[in-house]
């Protein structure tokens, strides 16, 4: 850093790059320094649709604790992305999208609560016992990352990429440091309870796919897709406990015979490539603070698969959080 900042976030993923900008905005000195940049990060890989079952049914939200804490964040989140849907040029857009389940619902009157709820048909279901249409923003996470990139450097903030060793190290460089590392606080902050969740996608041409498909059955193999202009997002999977970032053909190609299960124009478009990126799971989100080194630590990360979904409302958290001591 040429200056020393205010604020150092490690971790350039979309947790981190939010907060990043919410503090920036904020008129603090930022800044970013991450192994990867945006673009090569975990969040460049999500499926990225908000909402969904979670917001009504806490049954469905796994790493949901607490859960009205954390289903306040969710619901500030729905409402940034809801204002950013309004301007193309940031990737967001809602749209209606099939969610599906292999379970069975025994009460299914939470998700009449949901935004544009309305049952599928016999031949929408594709063979699922459960799948209903709703209404929710979905992301582009190439240009949503470009965007929000930009709005970090227009606020002044400064990005580097290169390792930060340790904790320690981060409190020497700044006096409010963001832990933003992901599924890697398992080794950066010593964090047994963060494990790695290995996901895959596959990217194809679109075959003329206007709305989505998200399966949200629990288990290690699910079948969404996600249309993003001539792109499609394919998947996906969870590894638990993986590190691989190296892609496996079989599983693309299984991941390809599911979805072209769904919708059989996907059976014949071409690959355009395959991403792998690892989730950070972890039994609750880690929102918290501690001092290393006479550094305020705030820690924010554990999102799983909502990291997109939960990035604005705990960004403000931690927003909230370093300007309590700044300005004070």
């Amino acid at each position: 850093m040429a200056q020393r900042a205010d604020v150092l976030v490690v971790g350039a993923g979309v947790t981190g790059l939010t907060t990043a900008v919410c503090l920036a905005e904020q008129g603090l000195a930022v800044h970013i320094q991450a192994i990867d940049p945006p673009r090569r990060t975990t969040s460049a890989v999500a499926a990225a649709v908000l909402g969904g079952p979670a917001i009504a049914d806490p049954a469905e939200a796994p790493n949901w604790a607490p859960y009205e804490t954390t289903l306040r964040w969710h619901r500030t989140s729905l409402e940034e992305f809801g204002a950013l849907a309004e301007r193309p040029e940031t990737g967001v857009r809602i749209t209606p999208g099939r969610w599906a389940s292999k379970a069975e619902i025994q009460d299914t009157t939470w998700t009449r609560s949901l935004p544009g709820y309305r049952d599928c048909s016999p031949e929408e279901r594709a063979g699922f016992p459960v799948a209903f249409w709703m209404s929710l923003p979905i992301v582009d996470m190439h240009r949503y990352l470009d965007h929000l990139t930009g709005r970090f450097t227009a606020a002044g903030g400064t990005m580097t990429t290169g390792r930060v060793g340790s904790l320690r190290e981060a409190a020497a460089e700044a006096p409010v440091v963001v832990n933003a590392t992901g599924a890697y606080a398992h080794h950066f902050a010593a964090d047994p309870k963060v494990v790695p969740v290995r996901g895959q996608h596959v990217i194809v041409e679109n075959p003329g796919l206007e709305t989505y498909f998200f399966e949200f059955s629990r288990g290690a193999a699910t079948t969404h897709f996600m249309p993003h202009g001539d792109r499609l997002i394919l998947g996906g999977n969870a590894g638990r406990g993986d590190w691989s970032l190296e892609p496996d053909p079989a599983q693309t190609e299984q991941i390809i015979a599911r979805c072209a299960a769904v919708e059989p124009r996907i059976a014949d478009a071409r690959v355009l490539g395959v991403e792998v990126g690892l989730r950070a799971a972890r039994p609750e989100i880690r929102l918290e603070e501690e001092v290393v080194e006479g550094a305020r630590v705030i820690h924010n990360y554990g999102h799983s698969g909502v990291a997109v979904g939960m990035s604005w409302g705990c960004a403000r958290e931690v927003e909230q959080l370093v300007l309590r001591t700044v300005r004070t």
